[in-house]
């Protein structure tokens, strides 16, 4: 049996919020057997209702209205519906403090430091709002945000949902065209912006955009432009433009907040969109907050003294995850620009300086500090560091060995994993649990989540569909415009009746931890045997020479043959010697189907704007096939690399 790689010590158990948690069901059914992690996962999918009116209470959930019914026509997925008698404001929820504990801490790779309290941050928001209700936004109106990783883009989102109005953004790497496929289909009615953003090392100019993404949005009543850069700002051409000082003004005003419907349209966020138009997935306020109260309080242990820090940029939904840690009143940190500038240990070093005790960060960038031979148990105290969160692709179980090795022994490492679909995770960290090489520690509490094989029966040990066959509260509220809920239904519900396809190829091990292999879309199947590209990943660049690494199938003789590109170290070739050590490596650690027919070298690997490698994208080119939608990727030249090979030609 797999051995635990990490156990939570006694103390660690009894302060945490799950323990707390559990003693609070207990009393409140009288339940003597709910104890510990297993049972109450147990009573969570069992009795729903009962569950998450309980994590309502238990988070101090502000609201009006009655509670229950908290489930209506729960046998309808979707069509289920969570709190129907209650009326909130989700911002209301996050600037439940008031003090002069600090709320934010923004870095960037500039130099530049900002702090704001939580009444700075309330007095800011005030401000803004009365700004934004001036230039007539509304219940119901949306605004867009096309910003860094900045204070702003919380305040702006915040007063956003103060105002009962709809919130969206995303970052300002994107092209016109994406923004545009964007926000073109959703049509803000304000839009703010920064002058410029840095990445490393260089200052990139976002106005210029603008005026190419206003030009075919011509709705946009208002643009507000907040100087970021320090350089002096030259907004000419862009009409309705205002800047931030001058939009929010000097004078003090007093904060409102709109109560909505629990289902109310909080955020508008979108799928990746490499193989078409992004779709909009519109979220609810209330599903949203219960659901990241949940995950912060319980399954990350987030207390009011922690400072939590997420990798991450606005158009990534750890963004929104993040940030709904001020409900708890946390210290947010915010970092803008790269993970390596000025080197690998800018984010440790960030980690130091402020204190961070929950580190949140992506798998692929774990896998590179240590392929930078990056140590920080060596060059750093993290003397705060309590957690590490991991997201965005499988985290390795050489990465697991890494972090207990050489950053810290003693923290919880929760590889998480979900997605902007439900703007929060299926599977995730639990305090009390243990840590399992190569393992998610759990299913999340409230969301009913099996491992189904092809026939759609739930199983265990082998590996099959993540789903989730029982409604939860943060499912979407639906798609933007898409009335009659096809396109919904089709995304998430067409695989299996009333059940909630995710598209992750994955494992419920025997102590009810999770292995995700990948995405089940961009499964291999050669000879009807299903492989996830991570197992492939995983072993290939286990090898030093290798960067990175991206396998797609190519459909070949009825049949489908794994083909296998590398990025390799600066100045190596590709030879038939490392071929050899390549196969060997997969063969010997996964199985001879594993083995790529073709291995090829690349210079780039073309990946979304969140950082995440495009297998699909990668496959339709390679059949000659158009890539729909490559504004959605950060690097789309590095597709030319996959055309026409003559190596994978078909005879």
């Amino acid at each position: 049996m797999n051995k635990p790689i990490w156990e939570p010590g006694a103390e660690r158990i009894e302060r945490a919020n799950m323990n707390r948690f559990i003693r609070f069901v207990r009393e409140q059914t009288g339940n003597e057997d709910i104890r510990r992690y297993a049972p109450l996962y147990d009573f969570s999918i069992r009795q729903p209702a009962k569950f998450w009116k309980f994590v309502w209470e238990f988070c101090g959930i502000r609201a009006t209205g009655d509670l229950d019914p908290v489930l209506v026509d729960g046998d309808k997925m979707p069509g289920a519906k969570w709190f129907p008698n209650v009326r909130l404001n989700f911002a209301q929820n996050l600037l439940r403090f008031k003090d002069d504990r600090v709320a934010l801490i923004a870095r960037n790779e500039w130099g530049h430091k900002r702090e704001y309290t939580y009444a700075e941050l309330h007095e800011e928001v005030a401000k803004l709002a009365h700004a934004l209700c001036t230039a007539g936004v509304g219940m119901g109106d949306r605004v867009a945000g096309f910003l860094p990783n900045i204070p702003e883009t919380v305040i702006a989102m915040l007063t956003t949902a103060s105002l009962g109005a709809t919130w969206s953004s995303c970052s300002p790497d994107f092209g016109i065209d994406g923004v545009v496929d964007r926000f073109g289909q959703i049509a803000p009615k304000v839009l703010f912006t920064a002058d410029a953003y840095g990445y490393g090392g260089k200052k990139f100019d976002c106005l210029e955009k603008i005026r190419g993404v206003l030009a075919k949005i011509p709705g946009v009543e208002k643009v507000v432009v907040i100087p970021y850069s320090g350089d002096a700002l030259k907004p000419g051409g862009i009409a309705n433009a205002v800047t931030w000082p001058d939009f929010l003004g000097a004078e003090k005003r007093t904060l409102e907040f709109t109560p909505t419907p629990f289902d109310h349209p909080l955020y508008i966020m979108y799928s990746s969109g490499t193989t078409g138009v992004p779709k909009c997935i519109v979220h609810g306020a209330g599903g949203t907050l219960i659901q990241h109260l949940k995950e912060l309080v319980l399954h990350t242990d987030l207390k009011r003294e922690d400072k939590i820090f997420y990798y991450t940029t606005c158009g990534w939904m750890m963004w929104n995850w993040l940030v709904s840690s001020l409900a708890v009143g946390a210290t947010v940190v915010l970092y803008d620009g790269s993970p390596f500038h000025p080197d690998g240990k800018a984010l440790w070093d960030l980690a130091d300086e402020v204190g961070i005790s929950v580190f949140g960060t992506s798998a692929k960038w774990i896998a590179a500090v240590e392929k930078a031979g990056i140590k920080p148990r060596e060059s750093h105290k993290l003397l705060a560091l309590k957690t590490i969160l991991s997201t965005g692709s499988p985290l390795a179980d050489e990465s697991f060995d890494y972090v207990y090795r050489d950053v810290k022994e003693r923290v919880m490492l929760s590889s998480i994993s979900g997605g902007t679909d439900i703007v929060s995770c299926f599977a995730l960290g639990c305090p009390l649990l243990p840590v399992y090489r190569g393992e998610l520690q759990c299913r999340g509490l409230g969301l009913k989540v099996e491992i189904l094989d092809d026939a759609g029966k739930p199983v265990r040990g082998e590996k099959g569909e993540l789903a989730c066959t029982a409604p939860f509260p943060c499912m979407p509220v639906g798609f933007w415009n898409d009335p009659d809920g096809a396109k919904y239904k089709n995304a998430y519900f067409s695989k299996v009746k009333n059940v909630w396809c995710h598209g992750d190829h994955a494992l419920l091990t025997e102590h009810d931890g999770i292995i995700i292999y990948g995405r089940s879309d961009a499964v291999l199947n050669p000879g009807g045997v299903r492989i996830g590209t991570a197992e492939i990943y995983r072993q290939v660049e286990h090898l030093p020479e290798v960067l990175e690494s991206i396998a797609v199938g190519q459909e070949w003789q009825d049949d489908v043959r794994v083909i296998l590109f590398v990025r390799l170290r600066e100045g190596l070739t590709l030879d038939d010697a490392l071929r050899d050590r390549i196969r060997r490596q997969i063969r010997d650690n996964t199985t001879p189907r594993h083995v790529p027919t073709k291995i090829l070298q690349v210079n780039d690997i073309p990946r979304t704007i969140s950082g995440k490698i495009t297998e699909i994208a990668v496959r339709e080119t390679i059949h000659g096939r158009p890539v729909k939608n490559t504004d959605a990727l950060a690097n789309p030249q590095a597709l030319e690399q996959f055309k026409n090979r003559t190596e994978l030609a078909i005879n």
